[in-house]
């Protein structure tokens, strides 16, 4: 499967080279208050929608991040369409009670709707993993013959019902989130959205594996062994041997962080680059995956051999197997491995690799 188009918005900027350019140089000052929140905030103006079905801060989103992508001229008939989300229109729901704004299924039907397409059309909610799962339906969609292309997206925007709910668990961080310190306190909450044009024969990016895998462990609490999501990175690497940078789901929680350390370094040692962007975009939930796929499709795309910085206090946590935070090298990247473990021991990973490589 390769990705043909990419774009992406989130509190980095309002197109896949400003969000991916901030990134590269570490800026991690994006974020404001919502609240007594510390959140990574799209402040871009976003396009209106005049149907109020779909009228969601999501959707807005997801037609910024869609606008380059030029959907027009795809064939109505056979392009498909697979979108991850979590919130919905959640938070519009409060004032205007409408129930199609809390449907799961909303930002699907509303790139459907406003693209007069005639092919299928779903949502995928699992948590933090939705954008890796959303490629994975792809796959199906395509390798079943029933899309010639899919536009596979990822959306979601800030709402105080997760936030809520995050604060409930006392896994918000009121400062800036610390992946893999042991100092960290949890999730800086962001919202975005990114949007892909997939198929089988022709694209820049190459998706050269998905693996999922699901814990069966505990609602909000991954393993922490990171068993499964081992599993889910061995699966995703098939017989690739040599990954050249890590998009690490990275949180900032006592319980990931400690569980994908040791779930990374059994299958990399400290060999890898690896880093989270999370301090730099916020954990964008439904999207989080979505943003982080097109930030490594750039990285392969622009050939460098610079990595995303990893932005922490540099106080790794002792009792996390060590797993190279550092990063840097002199070689090209040419292959990215982006893990994604969502509530519920949903597990997923993606490795890309560029289109000019052969297994």
């Amino acid at each position: 499967m390769k990705i043909l188009k990419y774009n992406a918005i989130c509190n980095l900027g309002s197109n896949i080279d400003e969000v991916f350019n901030r990134a590269l140089s570490g800026c991690s000052d994006r974020f404001t208050f919502w609240g007594k929140w510390r959140v990574g905030r799209v402040e871009t103006e976003l396009p209106q929608i005049n149907d109020a079905d779909y009228n969601l801060r999501c959707n807005r989103l997801l037609l910024a991040a869609l606008e380059p992508l030029e959907i027009e001229k795809y064939d109505k008939n056979s392009l498909a369409v697979v979108c991850a989300t979590t919130n919905s229109g959640v938070e519009e729901y409060e004032k205007s009670r409408n129930p199609k704004h809390y449907q799961i299924g909303n930002p699907a039907e509303f790139i459907k709707n406003y693209y007069n397409l005639n092919n299928f059309h779903t949502s995928v909610s699992t948590a933090c993993s939705s954008g890796i799962k959303a490629f994975s339906i792809a796959r199906d969609l395509l390798d079943s013959g029933y899309a010639e292309n899919v536009l596979v997206a990822g959306t979601d925007g800030i709402s105080k019902l997760p936030q809520y709910g995050f604060d409930s668990l006392e896994i918000l961080s009121p400062e800036p989130s610390v992946p893999f310190s042991r100092n960290r306190k949890g999730i800086n909450i962001g919202e975005g959205a990114a949007a892909f044009i997939v198929n089988k024969n022709s694209g820049i990016i190459d998706i050269s594996g998905i693996g999922e895998t699901t814990d069966f462990y505990h609602s909000t609490t991954p393993n922490p062994e990171g068993v499964e999501a081992e599993e889910a990175i061995r699966a995703a690497l098939g017989g690739i041997a040599d990954v050249d940078y890590i998009n690490l789901h990275g949180t900032g929680t006592v319980a990931n962080d400690l569980m994908e350390g040791r779930a990374v370094h059994k299958v990399f040692g400290e060999k890898t680059p690896a880093s989270s962007t999370k301090p730099l975009t916020g954990h964008c939930l439904g999207a989080a995956a979505s943003i982080e796929t097109a930030l490594c499709c750039k990285l392969l795309e622009s050939k460098t051999t610079k990595v995303f910085p990893h932005i922490y206090d540099g106080e790794y946590d002792e009792n996390i197997p060590k797993i190279n935070l550092e990063g840097g090298g002199e070689n090209t990247v040419k292959t990215c491995l982006c893990t994604s473990f969502g509530f519920g021991g949903t597990n997923a990973a993606i490795v890309l690799r560029s289109s000019d490589e052969t297994l």
